[in-house]
């Protein structure tokens, strides 16, 4: 055979062996996964992972679910117009996006706090505010046509509740493990009120603020039925059963705004940071301590609640308590926790938990900090270094000044079979499919280096400083602009009024007092007469509902912080329910 054709044979082969390999090593790195979206669906996410949108806009979405089919189900906040409570999601051309979407629950789906959604024992259980149901799976069905059983009922109405999550998780050995939240925030006298001592011993705890264990499979269980597994545990939202230490894991929500009930104890940036949310092993007969303690992540220390004779430094016996395995910054809000047992992750990630927090509310004046997905690592059931961040950008900007800001918050998470990460958000709605793409066995330090960054930088996450990060310069620069345009004529750009028609705000017992009163009177108007700081007055107050509710926040926040005035914050997510209700107004 002549040299030339020798040689074109030789280069065939090669390019052969060539496109071969690179068929191998596509399969190899990318085992049947569909395309990520161009820009990961909005998502920052570690070297070598992508992210398909799989659904968006289907209800506000809570906790989810995959089948070993890859049917995904998603529990709703709140049912949809029909009463159906659940959503069915289905990919079947394997592009990732969910060409089926159907809607379904026969079951009364009380309150507007729907929450877990569990697969076990081929039975779809999940939760609302007041119940928790399961239907049987049906083997070729995306929507279960099975009757909905109730598996256990809770008359949270029977009590002014604050915590009504009902997440579940399964044991295996016939046990289902449901939380039981605290009616209030830190059991006091006078719930909220500032400075209202706690009470001693706290009754809650006989009910609320810990875990009763069930059976998985009883129907019509009330709380009497269940045992206590755990107490001392304020409010849980995401909890989940690892089966490689056969233990409870729990994230708990720690208490409210510090700085607003005990100011002589607490700056308004300690209140930002504490106390810590808790991850938290959940062990039979342990106590990890509410109300009577809570968290310090930044000493690393149970502390006292300032109710029962804290001040931000007293220990007591907090050392004997219930300890966490890892503190979290405070108002992260972790919603959901999952332990991934798949393969398709690199190494590291294996047993380790992954944890959703939604979001904070009540940061102000600092940035609002969670709305990411973290991630632990472990080794032998306990953790194995410093938490991470594994995907962030669901609130799509990067200051959020208010809670409305976030475009996104991330709620729910699940393991698809192929071990796929799915998470979905309480907005809208939105389901993320998360793949790693990469070579595994390349996955190093270096892969996390712009992970780290974030944790470093984006406001969402780091510490904020107390000085530079403090946005109440800003919102008061924009509730000065927006109260000279809209009430500086009445009230005057001194806020003394004009002692004839239209009362001061300086020192006025309207603007510094209830909160909830100040914001209708500006949201929905006033007319009759009032007193004012002893004056009587007879003018009508207009409506401004036509504002946004930033600027009916950035302006009540202005005229309670100016002045004189030493009221606390409005913050953005309070207006809303305040423009939907008009209370009876009480005068001061």
């Amino acid at each position: 055979m002549p040299s030339h054709l020798k040689e074109r044979r030789l280069i065939l082969l090669a390019a052969v062996l060539l496109l071969a390999g690179g068929i191998l090593l596509f399969r190899y790195f990318n085992p049947g996964l569909p395309p990520g979206d161009q820009d990961n669906g909005g998502l920052f996410l570690p070297d070598g992972f992508e992210s398909v949108v799989v659904v968006d806009s289907v209800g506000r979405g809570r906790h989810l679910a995959v089948r070993d089919n890859g049917d995904i189900y998603m529990k709703l906040r709140a049912p949809d117009s029909l009463g159906r409570g659940s959503v069915a999601l289905r990919d079947t051309d394997n592009d990732g996006k969910a060409d089926v979407v159907q809607y379904f629950g026969d079951y009364a789906d009380t309150g507007n706090y729907g929450n877990a959604m569990r697969i076990h024992n081929n039975y779809l259980y999940f939760a609302t505010a007041g119940e928790v149901y399961r239907t049987k799976l049906d083997p070729g069905s995306l929507v279960p046509t099975a009757p909905t059983e109730c598996i256990l009922v809770d008359d949270y109405k029977r009590a002014k509740f604050s915590h009504i999550a009902k997440p579940i998780a399964f044991d295996g050995k016939g046990n289902m493990y449901v939380p039981f939240g605290s009616p209030g925030d830190a059991c006091q006298e006078n719930d909220r009120q500032p400075g209202s001592p706690g009470q001693m011993p706290c009754p809650q705890l006989a009910e609320y603020g810990g875990v009763w264990r069930f059976s998985d499979s009883k129907p019509g269980q009330v709380q009497s039925d269940g045992v206590r597994y755990a107490t001392g545990i304020r409010s849980i939202v995401g909890m989940t059963w690892n089966q490689q230490t056969d233990a409870l894991y729990a994230v708990q929500h720690g208490r409210d705004d510090l700085h607003r009930t005990w100011p002589q104890f607490y700056t308004r940036w300690q209140s930002a940071l504490l106390p810590s949310e808790e991850l938290l092993r959940v062990d039979s007969g342990s106590d990890a301590g509410w109300p009577y303690y809570y968290y310090d992540h930044m000493q690393g220390k149970k502390l006292m609640s300032p109710e029962y004779g804290g001040d931000g430094k007293k220990e007591g016996d907090g050392a004997t308590l219930n300890q966490p395995l890892i503190g979290f910054p405070g108002h992260f809000a972790p919603n959901d926790i999952l332990f991934y047992t798949g393969d398709q992750f690199p190494e590291r990630y294996k047993n380790g938990a992954f944890i959703a927090f939604h979001g904070s509310t009540i940061r102000a004046p600092y940035p609002q900090g969670g709305y990411f997905v973290a991630f632990v690592p472990f080794k032998d059931g306990k953790p194995s270094g410093e938490w991470e961040v594994f995907a962030d950008g669901f609130a799509g900007v990067d200051t959020i000044v208010y809670t409305s800001d976030a475009k996104y918050r991330p709620s729910g998470l699940a393991q698809g079979p192929d071990g796929s990460l799915y998470v979905t958000e309480s907005e809208y709605g939105k389901v993320w499919r998360i793949m790693y793409k990469g070579d595994r066995k390349k996955f190093n330090e270096q892969s996390l280096t712009a992970m780290h960054n974030r944790k470093s930088t984006a406001q969402n996450i780091r510490t904020p400083d107390s000085v530079k990060d403090n946005l109440s310069v800003r919102v008061m620069g924009q509730g000065a602009v927006l109260y000279g345009k809209y009430c500086a004529n009445c009230h005057q750009a001194n806020g003394m009024g004009d002692g004839t028609r239209n009362p001061p705000l300086a020192g006025s017992e309207w603007v510094t007092g209830d909160r909830h009163r100040l914001m209708q009177v500006v949201i929905h108007g006033l007319s009759g007469p009032i007193t004012v700081k002893g004056v009587g007055y007879n003018e009508a107050m207009p409506s401004h509902a036509y504002l946004k509710d930033p600027e009916l926040a950035a302006i009540l926040s202005y005229v309670r912080q100016s002045w004189g005035n030493q009221a606390g914050f409005i913050t953005t997510h309070e207006i809303p329910r305040n423009r939907r209700k008009k209370d009876k107004l009480p005068t001061p």
